[in-house]
């Protein structure tokens, strides 16, 4: 170990791990105390010093309190040992399908003097990590012959593989970042490998993670009455066991930590402080592509295939737009991380569906309603669509309202929906009364729930008051309205099953019940919602009456485009337009880029 720093941290990391152990040996050594005890009875009848009918009663009671709970222990250290592990859900990368990146990664292990991972994997976040993944099970089975010839007959020994730790690497890093980068980044997190060999951390890392398996083993649901009591009593024991030895545990892993860092510290310190800049820019894009631009694609049924790519793209255009990075263009001109890989295309989209999964919930599987998209056909496939997907909605809550095509009763009928509806209907004084008129046809299932919240909303007295957003009494309603139709939707959504269960990478790593397990944004508010779908009338109608066109910004996600320029924000006229009830600011802007609200839109 080199420094003084990791000299310390790996012994308080070796010191913490045997006091782990220690909880270990005390439990078992409570476990043994009743055989202890009938041991010593026994002996002493038969040296004949315990005798009399008292001594026999106590060696029958010890003795059956002692078989039961040896069986006890037995059972609770058979769970233990066979309980599956959590594991991240990753995308595993062969050295077939990246020698060079397993090379950087062996020549930086060489560096630091530590055993090489045993394999390398992907995780759709902005992070570096060792999981070790040396548990039966998360090995599968492999055949290995003899050294000998293969002959008929020959015996095959089968026997489970037994992984070192696994790196895992944030995939917008490779994307992003350049090789020196990269190496530069993964130094300290390789480094860990040497204390991961020690046997004492080895060892206590093993017992924590078998009893942290052993307390979701004994909390999972659909078991019987005497089954969950048993279970419960594991459970129990696992979380008392637990909390004996987190402190000991996690004072462990920050001695692992600070040894690793120390050993590292020789090793590329100089371009791991820039690096540590693009680390930060890589998760703010990161999270700025999920959010903006893969969300509306995942709620539309699609799943961009290429989310790493469109994230090198989203941070080069922060980059140029605010100037973060110094020498940005000589930066680029060096080999990109993603070089590492012989088909990064194909890494990309299997990173891509497993992000889908786990902040979206989707299938596991393309299918006719969950397919990829590729960025060029995003602007059709998914921004359009979702405007006029939003704009069918918002027409069919109006209607189940029962508001009129147009403000002129004595008006022809447009022949279609127009956004000159909405604005007439939300422009009304506030003052006039809003009645719910009894509709002339019989509603279906969605237009009836949306007329009874509507009704509800209306009849309440100070209903618009308690909603926190400003709204005149139509936005209320008609963003109740929305609300309610689009929670139906859901549920029949969430109502149909997904399809095909099976998992692709580590599919036996992760469960598949809770998903997502990262939801990326809480439920909107009607008026946000409300907002939305009239933005999204207001790009239907430009598209159709103006000649505009969708479009993608990195950024900021789906955006409208005025004769190849990006649309002025609508957000305040929208809301001019919900809160008070004002058109003007709205109508001033239609009129200056020629769009028709009158004419009717094309809806899905």
């Amino acid at each position: 170990m080199t420094g003084t720093g990791g000299e310390l941290g790996a012994r308080a990391a070796r010191s913490r791990a045997l006091a782990v152990l220690r909880v270990r040996s005390r439990a078992l050594a409570v476990a043994l105390l009743p055989a202890a005890a009938e041991v010593i009875l026994l002996t002493g009848a038969a040296t004949g010093q315990f005798t009399g009918q008292g001594w026999d009663t106590a060696r029958w009671v010890v003795g059956v309190l002692a078989v039961l709970v040896l069986l006890a222990t037995a059972g609770i250290a058979l769970v233990v040992a066979r309980a599956r592990p959590a594991a991240s859900p990753t995308v595993p990368v062969s050295e077939r399908s990246a020698p060079d990146l397993y090379r950087m990664v062996r020549e930086l292990a060489d560096r630091l003097d530590v055993p090489a991972p045993s394999a390398i994997a992907l995780t759709p976040d902005c992070d570096s990590w060792l999981e070790d993944r040396t548990h039966p099970a998360h090995a599968p089975p492999v055949s290995r012959a003899h050294d000998e010839p293969a002959v008929p007959g020959a015996r095959i020994e089968r026997r489970l593989a037994v992984p070192a730790p696994v790196l895992v690497i944030g995939s917008p890093f490779l994307w992003w970042m350049r090789v020196a980068e990269l190496r530069a980044v993964l130094a300290p997190v390789v480094a860990g490998t040497g204390p991961s060999a020690q046997p004492d951390i080895a060892a206590a890392r093993r017992f924590v993670r078998g009893l942290d398996a052993a307390v979701a083993v004994a909390d999972a649901p659909g078991r019987g009455p005497l089954t969950r009591g048993v279970y419960a009593s594991l459970g129990r024991v696992a979380r008392l066991l637990l909390r004996g030895c987190r402190e000991h545990a996690a004072l462990m892993e920050r001695g692992v930590a600070t040894a690793a860092a120390e050993r590292a510290h020789a090793v590329d310190y100089g371009p791991r402080i820039a690096a540590q800049e693009q680390v930060g820019l890589a998760y703010a894009g990161w999270d700025r592509l999920l959010t903006k631009v893969a969300l509306p694609a995942w709620r539309m049924g699609r799943w961009p295939s290429r989310l790493d790519v469109g994230v090198a793209a989203a941070l080069t255009e922060l980059s140029r737009r605010d100037r973060l990075a110094d020498g940005f263009a000589a930066r680029l001109g060096e080999r990109p991380a993603c070089d590492l890989l012989e088909e990064p295309g194909a890494v990309d989209e299997a990173v891509s569906l497993l992000t889908a999964r786990l902040f979206h919930g989707g299938p596991a599987e393309s299918g006719p309603s969950w397919a990829p998209v590729d960025w060029q056909a995003y602007p059709e496939e998914v921004v359009d669509r979702t405007w006029r997907a939003e704009a069918a909605r918002l027409h069919r809550v109006l209607d189940s309202l029962g508001v009129s095509p147009s403000l002129d009763p004595a008006a022809p009928d447009p022949g279609g929906p127009t956004l000159a509806r909405v604005l007439d209907h939300l422009a009304e004084p506030a003052a006039t009364a809003l009645t719910v008129p009894a509709p002339t046809a019989p509603l279906d299932n969605e237009d009836r729930e949306v007329s009874e919240v509507s009704e509800e909303s209306a009849d309440t007295p100070g209903s618009a008051d308690a909603d926190p957003d400003p709204a005149t009494e139509r936005s209320a309603l008609l963003a109740a309205g929305l609300s309610a139709a689009l929670a139906r939707e859901e549920r029949e959504e969430s109502a149909v099953p997904r399809g095909a269960r099976a998992q692709g990478p580590d599919s036996a790593l992760w469960e598949d019940g809770d998903l997502p397990l990262f939801p990326l944004q809480p439920p909107r508010t009607g008026r946000e919602l409300l907002a939305a779908h009239i933005t999204a009338m207001i790009c239907c109608a430009a598209v159709d009456t103006a000649g505009a066109a969708p479009g993608l910004d990195w950024l900021d996600g789906p955006t409208l485009l005025l004769d190849g320029e990006r649309a002025a924000d609508l957000t305040p006229k929208v809301l001019s337009l919900i809160e008070e009830g004002d058109p003007a600011p709205l109508r001033a802007w239609l009129a200056e880029s020629g769009i028709r609200p009158e004419k009717p839109v094309r809806l899905v």
